[in-house]
Parts: C-alpha cells; sequence; structure tokens
C-alpha cells in the first residue's frame, strides 16, 4: 500500500489567515482560497513506476478535464475545517453500520488522513470499518447515557456490568476528547418528526419496494427509519431531504404499491386509518418532508472516492452518469464493471485535492505500465489489483489470489463473505434478516426482477444502472406496477415484501449450476459416488450433521473418510501445500492439484470456495467439484458440532 501523502506545507491557507496578516493586504480570501486549492492540485503522488509521479492538474490538462467544484459538495463532503484529532487506541460511541439502531463500543484502529478505522471492542478485526472524522455517526464516551440511547457493550460484557470509568481504566485507554466530535454543538431545527410517526419509506437494500415505516430515533437533525415488522438491518439515518421518504398516503396517490408489514392479517384491505389506529399512532405530518435541492454534478467531471469494495482506499473517479439525487462513479483506469452509484450527499465522495489536503494516501488511475507489470510480477491475477486489501475486511491487509481479491471475478458482486457480528448467521443462510412474522399470500405477487437497462440496484456495488430520469420511488415504483395477480393456487406461494437481506447477486447463478448438476444426475441409471454426495449438498440436506441427520452424515463419513473428523479452524490454518496435499487425498481430484498451486488456495481461502467457484472459476470437472465442495462442507459442520459439545 502507498505511504501516506504528505499535505504541502502552504494548503493550511485554504481555511484560515494567519492572525499577523493584515485583512487589507493581499488578494481576498476567496482568490487566496482559490490558489490554495491549485497548489492541491499540483501535490504529486507515486505512478506508473518507478521515479514516476501524478498529480491532479496535469491529468485534468492532459485529458482536458475538469475537477467537479468544490461548491458542489456538501459541508462533510469538502475540505475540513479542521484536523484529525483522533489518535488510535481512543475509546468511543458509535453506530453499527450494519444495525443501525444499535450504539457500540469502538476503538480507533488506524487513523488516514480526515478517516479513522473503527473496531468493535471484542469483537474480530473482520467488522472494522470507516468512517470520516467528522461523521454524525460517532460520539464521545457518555454520550448514550446522556441522550438515553442504549449503549451495546463490549462482546462478553452485559449492560449492567459495563460501565466507561472502569473499563477504561482497566484497559488502561484513553476516551477520545469531546472536542473532536464536531456532531455536538450542533443547533437541532425543530424538524415536524417525532419518534412513532409513521411514514412510508423506500427500502435502500430493496428499492423496488416502498413500505410502512416509523421513526425510531431522533439525533441532532437526523432521525432512524424503521420498517414496521422487519429486523433493524434494513434501518437507515436520513433527514427532512431524503427522497427515500414519503409522508403517509404518497404511494395511494402517486399510483404506486404500498407494502405492508409482513403478517398483517388483512393486507388486501389495508388502510392507513386503520393502522394508525391498531398501531396508537399519528402520521409524519407532510410538511415536515422537505424535497432535496438539485444538485450539479455532470458527467466527466471528476472527483476523489472512497473505493467501496476496498475501503482503505481513496481513487481518482469520473461521474459518467447522473440522476435527481445519485451520481454513478467510474474509476479511472479500471474497466466499467466496477462502477457503481453512489448518492451525491455520500461522505464518500469528495473534492479533487481532498487527500492531498487531509493526509491521506490517493490511488491514481492505473497505467498500462502497472497493468503490465502487476501481470508479470504474479501476485494478485485481477489485472489493476495491486494485492492490497482483502474481501474479508481489516484482518489481511493484503491478498495473493483471486480467492481474497475484493475486485476478482469471484467477489465482485458480493456484499459480504462474513458471518453476522451479532447472530453468527453467514450470508445466504436465512435467519436474522427475515421478518419477525410471515405470512405468505399466494394471491399477490411481488414485483418482478427490473430490467438491467432500468432499474434501481439494490446492491450499491451493483453494475446496472437506473434509466435517466428516473428516481428512487418514482422510476422503480412504476416497475413495479407490472405486479401481476394470479389466481389462487396456479403460482407456489411466495412471501409478500422484501426479499430476506442473504438473497445474493451470485444466487441466481449458484441455483442455474445445481440446475445443470440436477439434469446431469437424472440421466444415470445408478447411484454413483457423485450422486449421493451431490444428493446431500444440493437436496434439501444442505447442511449435514451427525445430530439433524445421522445417516446422512454417517454416508459422508463412509463416501470421504479423509474428511470425517478435522474442524475448519483447523483447515483456516493449513498452508497451501497442505490443501494441496488434501486434494490429492480425495478420489478423482489428483488432477486437479495444478489449478490450487496456480492459485495459491491455502486454508482460509479453501474455506470461502463456493460451488460456483470450483465449477465456473477454476474450471474444475463436476465430480470432482462435488467432492471438494461436499469436503468443504462438512469441515465447517465439524466445527459447528466441536462448539456445540463445549
Amino acid at each position: 500500500m502507498d505511504t501516506p501523502e504528505v499535505p504541502p506545507e502552504d494548503d493550511d491557507e485554504v481555511y484560515e489567515e494567519k492572525d499577523s496578516r493584515k485583512t487589507t493586504r493581499g488578494a481576498p480570501r476567496g482568490r487566496r482560497k482559490r490558489r490554495g486549492d491549485a497548489g492541491l492540485l499540483r501535490h504529486t503522488v507515486p505512478y506508473g513506476g518507478k521515479k514516476k509521479s501524478w498529480c491532479w492538474a496535469s491529468y485534468l490538462e492532459q485529458d482536458k478535464a475538469i475537477a467537479a467544484p468544490t461548491k458542489l459538495f456538501k459541508e462533510h463532503q469538502a475540505f475540513p475545517q479542521s484536523k484529525n484529532g483522533f489518535r488510535v487506541g481512543m475509546k468511543l460511541e458509535g453506530v453499527d453500520p450494519e444495525h443501525p439502531s444499535m450504539y457500540c463500543v469502538l476503538t480507533v484502529a488506524e487513523v488516514s488522513g480526515h478517516r479513522i478505522r473503527l473496531h468493535f471492542d471484542k469483537y474480530s478485526d473482520y467488522y472494522d470499518f470507516w468512517v470520516n472524522s467528522n461523521s454524525a455517526d460517532i460520539h464521545p464516551v457518555g454520550w448514550c447515557e446522556k441522550t438515553g440511547h442504549t449503549l451495546h457493550p463490549p462482546k462478553g460484557l452485559k449492560d449492567e456490568e459495563f460501565s466507561w470509568l472502569s473499563y477504561i481504566k482497566l484497559s488502561k485507554a484513553q476516551a477520545a476528547p469531546k472536542a473532536l466530535f464536531e456532531n455536538q454543538n450542533t443547533t437541532v431545527t425543530p424538524l415536524g418528526f417525532r419518534i412513532g410517526m409513521k411514514l412510508e419509506a423506500i427500502d435502500k437494500k430493496n428499492p423496488s419496494f416502498i413500505c410502512v415505516a416509523t421513526v425510531t430515533d431522533m439525533v441532532d437533525s437526523r432521525f432512524l427509519v424503521h420498517f414496521d415488522d422487519w429486523d433493524e438491518s434494513y434501518d437507515f439515518w436520513c433527514d427532512a431531504t431524503s427522497p427515500y421518504i414519503h409522508p403517509v398516503g404518497w404511494c395511494q396517490d402517486n399510483d404506486r404499491i404500498l407494502t405492508k408489514p409482513p403478517g398483517y392479517p388483512n393486507v388486501k384491505n389495508f388502510s392507513w386509518g386503520k393502522y394508525l389506529e391498531e398501531t396508537h399512532s399519528s402520521p409524519a405530518p407532510a410538511r415536515a418532508f422537505k424535497g432535496k435541492p438539485p444538485h450539479s454534478f455532470q458527467p466527466l467531471m471528476k472527483l476523489e472516492t472512497v473505493d467501496k469494495r476496498n475501503p482503505m482506499l481513496v481513487r481518482v473517479a469520473t461521474v459518467v452518469d447522473t440522476d435527481d439525487h445519485r451520481v454513478q462513479i467510474h474509476f479511472d483506469g479500471w474497466t466499467d464493471e466496477y462502477d457503481y452509484w453512489v448518492d451525491t450527499d455520500s461522505p464518500d465522495i469528495h473534492p479533487a485535492g481532498w487527500c492531498a489536503k487531509t493526509g491521506h494516501p490517493l490511488q491514481p488511475p492505473i497505467s498500462p505500465q502497472e497493468l503490465f507489470e502487476s501481470s508479470e510480477q504474479g501476485g494478485c491475477p485481477t489485472p489493476g489489483c495491486k494485492g492490497v486489501g482483502h474481501i474479508k475486511g481489516a484482518r489481511y491487509s493484503g491478498h495473493h489470489s483471486a480467492v481474497g481479491c475484493p475486485y476478482s471475478d469471484i467477489n465482485i458482486n458480493k456484499d459480504s463473505v462474513l458471518p453476522d457480528r451479532l447472530s453468527g448467521e453467514m450470508p445466504g443462510s436465512g435467519g436474522l434478516g427475515r421478518p419477525r412474522r410471515t405470512e405468505p399470500n399466494p394471491d399477490i405477487i411481488p414485483a418482478p426482477a427490473l430490467t438491467a437497462d432500468k432499474h434501481l440496484s439494490a446492491n450499491p456495488n451493483h453494475l446496472d444502472k437506473p434509466g435517466r430520469g428516473e428516481k428512487a420511488g418514482i422510476g422503480v415504483a412504476s416497475a413495479m406496477e407490472r405486479s401481476i395477480k394470479k389466481p389462487a393456487g396456479t403460482e407456489p406461494k411466495r412471501r409478500v415484501g422484501r426479499p430476506c437481506k442473504q438473497r445474493k447477486v451470485e444466487e441466481p447463478v449458484e441455483e442455474e449450476m445445481e440446475s445443470e448438476v440436477s439434469c446431469i444426475m437424472e440421466t444415470k441409471g445408478t447411484l454413483t459416488l457423485q450422486q449421493a454426495l451431490h444428493q446431500s449438498v444440493f437436496m434439501p440436506c444442505t447442511s449435514p450433521s451427525p445430530s439433524s441427520s445421522p445417516f446422512c452424515w454417517d454416508q459422508h463419513s463412509k463416501l470421504l473418510p479423509t474428511v470425517a473428523g478435522i474442524t475448519s479452524s483447523k483447515v483456516a490454518s493449513w498452508t497451501v501445500e497442505e490443501v494441496i496435499e488434501f486434494i490429492q487425498g480425495l478420489p478423482g481430484c489428483r488432477e486437479h492439484v495444478h489449478t490450487f498451486r496456480d492459485e495459491q488456495i491455502d486454508g482460509e481461502a479453501f474455506l470461502l470456495l463456493t460451488q460456483v467457484d470450483l465449477v465456473r472459476i477454476m474450471s474444475i470437472k463436476l465430480g470432482p467439484a462435488i467432492k471438494i465442495y461436499n469436503s468443504i462442507l462438512m469441515f465447517k459442520t465439524a466445527e459447528e458440532s466441536a462448539c456445540n459439545e463445549l
């Protein structure tokens, strides 16, 4: 990873004048500010090989491009007014980005320019996340107690056992000074919103749904939106200008479909009046909702953007498309498969020169020379990737194979490969993301999947984009109008409402592969080893375990005796050679050993492989792939069984 850049010495004049400088001398402050901005654009970073450098000024001139003007950015996105005073080891309180209703005990694990990496105390650093030091989601020690919010203590401590005073003393740590939190002295303007009020809101994870929602928390000028009878992982923070919220009755007035709370007893006859009476609540007043001012970003403008797939990095980027409240970002030098949409008020986009000003490393565009050198030197096989970062988060600072690469074909569309921090549920396993109660309705079919040329992505990293002019709740809702009502009994039952959060972008591909496997197996007349394993891997018994299906587990052990008794924690410590040795011992898999050696698959990478990875990416024949994948399942199940016995 590149070393952090040192800001130019004269850039402090961008923000403040020295006391000794008289206001009558020299140019007005605005002109000095522009000169300071220009100085930031001339700041150089290493680029394209030895003794070469890159700077914004030369790049813009060479491409005849323009940097997005600083005035287009919100205050929290533009050049900060003060330096980052956070230091590694400081303690604070903050919102969990994966569970937005939860405030947790956090520690500063890394400082880079104006950004900090935060760690959940007593949890794995897999779950560390980055925020700007002026983020509204972080608070000083004691803030939760002062404001009446619940603070979730470090893992292993009960709420009543936790005390900041004793915890800081015991850990010999320092509480982050209150002066570092810019949002603590914000003047609160009455919004018209109150906790408990109802509204209609767009599910940002599944934007084809406009749902019944409730205001469940308020901090300064922001409030938390919760979808009724869904778990809190869908919650999001916003303000009164958010395009994702609407007053009660908006869907009816605009001929849109309102998604009712799952399990509501009379979905067909849902009425807001009756629901408000049943829940003893009131609607948020229409006057409280404010229109979002139009943005002025234009295609081809240049800026600096946090790389969502590798959040430790900030890259040179270009706006390639816009809609009412979002821009589509393209990373210069990379292919457009890595493009994605972000809100124009996202804290992850910044003006050109932001990294130079704050001292954060900037990743310049990938040069053709770098592409050639990376392919010649080995390491990560993904073109343009330098092996920095890892799909499993901050635990690993780098990777050497496609399995750990955030940009590889294996991982490009994955939201996460980590189990949920609180429940331990793996993505795609079901459980945490399910609503608290469900009641399928066979008469109503959810909106069909939106087409690639017109849809609002449920995954911000998704490659597709909406058609021009579409906005959340408008273009998407119009697609929902294509929902079809079928006579009862003619269609299989499907749950009304949003898909579980565990649904993955790659899931249809896996289903397609499973279908192919099934077709192949049906052509066989006898139950071969591959067929027996296939039944346990792809049929209902997808997670064999001694307790839930002793017969299935017994069959596994007989078919693959070299696997029995080995846990995933042991496999995780294997070297590449140990993985190869294991593959050699599986019946009929010896010829694929070279693939694992070429891809440098060690134990941790081996446990991350899926059926699709093995067959489609690594080109392993179907029979061996089934045996290998089944082995991975057995390793994981053996680990679970060992834990349950403790």
